[in-house]
Formats: structure tokens, sequence, C-alpha cells
């Protein structure tokens, strides 16, 4: 029912244009210059609702294909996928149609037609004027087409761009909007995904591993800290019981540097995992090892000729 009231207005525009070129002489006695003045408005009415009607009919084919993809679910690479494809191919068919509609109008027009033709005479120059200046707006289109095509970003992807780490939230034409862990929006060019690099989390999948580093003198016990991890990480929902690991990863001047690796379903969840562990673990160490906490040491000697 929602879909069909879509075609309301189109439909509606379409009469009225039929009837502004054909029906209205029944009704109202109209001079040459009238009748011509309401004629073309018919013809422009005709071409919107046609281009109107195309639109909504694009938009329909699209929600009815994207209700067989739930975007919400955990597992959603496949949904993510076809909804980036289609949300951006489904833009530039508009695009495309708003164009032609438009030089449809125009061209209705004789004043514009002469025009046009005197354009073309002069099309080289004109071109290459307008294909300067144009040059970075069609760069952008053609950046969120070929987005579209090869996906190096997909909606709900998690990426760090400019150092800042969040959600695609929007993928348009020309922009690219990402939504900050902070809930800031960050909007970015197509083109800069194309032509810079950055990290995206869920390229491949949703899961994703994460870290946590704890620095310790060199006297810690390594045994009861694996333990403590193993019954941080059992006893959190988000961890998905894929991955449990603590290393020594390098030897300082001072400390140890240890490494916890650990695997959650998604990035929010891997997140919230490592401020969990990161923050239990150094309580455990405060309580049970206070004495290995980094410390430095001073040897002082006795000066032997006092």
């Amino acid at each position: 029912m929602k879909s069909v009231k879509r075609f309301i207005f189109p439909a509606l525009i379409f009469i009225i244009s039929n009837f502004l070129q054909f029906g209205i002489h029944g009704f109202v006695d109209l001079n040459q210059e009238t009748s011509q003045a309401v004629g073309k408005l018919g013809e422009v009415l005709f071409v919107v609702s046609i281009a109107w009607a195309i639109i909504v009919v694009i938009r329909v084919a699209k929600n009815q294909l994207l209700k067989n993809y739930d975007i919400n679910v955990a597992d959603n690479l496949k949904s993510r996928k076809v909804y980036t494809q289609y949300n951006i191919l489904e833009r530039i068919l508009i695009f495309i149609i708003i164009i032609i509609s438009i030089g449809i109008i125009l061209m209705l027009f004789e004043s514009v037609r002469s025009v046009g033709v005197s354009i073309f005479a002069s099309a080289g120059i004109a071109g290459l004027i307008i294909g300067l200046a144009a040059q970075k707006a069609l760069g952008s289109i053609l950046a969120g087409l070929q987005i579209a095509i090869t996906q190096p970003i997909r909606l709900d992807d998690v990426v760090i761009v400019e150092n800042e780490w969040g959600w695609i939230e929007e993928i348009n034409l020309t922009y690219v909007v990402v939504r900050i862990w902070d809930k800031r929006r960050l909007v970015v060019p197509s083109t800069y995904f194309l032509d810079r690099p950055f990290q995206n989390w869920t390229r491949t999948s949703a899961d994703i591993l994460g870290t946590v580093f704890i620095y310790t003198d060199y006297t810690i016990p390594f045994e009861p800290l694996r333990k403590e991890l193993t019954r941080l990480l059992e006893s959190s929902p988000h961890w998905d019981r894929k991955v449990n690991v603590l290393q020594v990863t390098d030897a300082k001047e001072t400390t140890l540097e240890i490494r916890a690796l650990m695997s959650a379903a998604t990035s929010p969840q891997a997140w919230d995992l490592r401020v969990y562990v990161r923050e239990k673990l150094v309580e455990f160490i405060q309580k049970e090892y206070p004495q290995c906490l980094p410390r430095t040491r001073v040897m002082l000697q006795e000066n032997p000729a006092r």
C-alpha cells in the first residue's frame, strides 16, 4: 500500500499535463499565445511526471530487493555488500534521469534549441572549458561509481580514516559520511578511498582481534597472568571463544611488554572487551603482585675512599 501511494503525485501530474495539452480547450476559450504557453506547460509536466514515475519505480524495486537482506544480523557481510551496491546505483540512475529530463525540457523551447545548435558548433572549445571546470565533480561521481563496483568500503564497515575510528554511515555519489565513535560525523570525498590508504577492519568479516598491552617488572610470573586472562575472557559476554593468547612481545631496559590477544564477533564488542581486560589485569597485578609493577632500580655503592 505504501508503494502505491508513491505513485499518486506522478499520476496526478500526468493527468494534469494531459488535461493542459488536450482537454483544456473544451472548457476554456484561449487565444493562440496563451494556448501555446499552456500546451508547453503541459509538455513540461508530462516529462516531469514520467521522470518522477521512473524514479519511484527504481526506489520501490530497490526496497523490495533489499527486504531479502538484513543488515542488522551479526554476519551481515553479504547484506552490506548488496546495500552498498544498490544505494549507489540508485543514486547514479536518479542523477542520470534528472539530467536527461532537464535536457528534454530545455529542448522543448525553440530558443533553447537554437542555442543548443550554436553550442554544438563550438563544442570543442566549450567541451574543453566545461571539462576543466567540472573535473573534480566528475572525478567524484566516477569515484562513487567505482566504489559501488569494487567496494573498498561498504555500509556499516568499521574504518580508520584520518586517525578517526568509526563506521561507514552513508555512501553518496560524491562523498562518504563516517560516523565517529563519539557520534561526530566525518564527511570525506569519495575520491579519498581510492587515492589514499585507510584501514577497513571489516573488509572480509565482522569478527576482529583485540590486543591489550601491559608493562610490568621482570619478576612477574606468567602462568597466573594467563589463568587470570582466561578467567576474565570466560566471564565476559563479548568474547567469542576463539582466541585467547598471552605473550611477552618485548623486553625493554626496565619493563616487560606483555600482550593479551583476544577475539570478538564485532568491533564494538572487541573495544569493550579490550577495555574490560586491561582494567581487570591491572587490578590483578596491583592486588596479587604489587612488587611486579614497573619500577626503576638504582644501585648505590659506598665510596671505598671514605
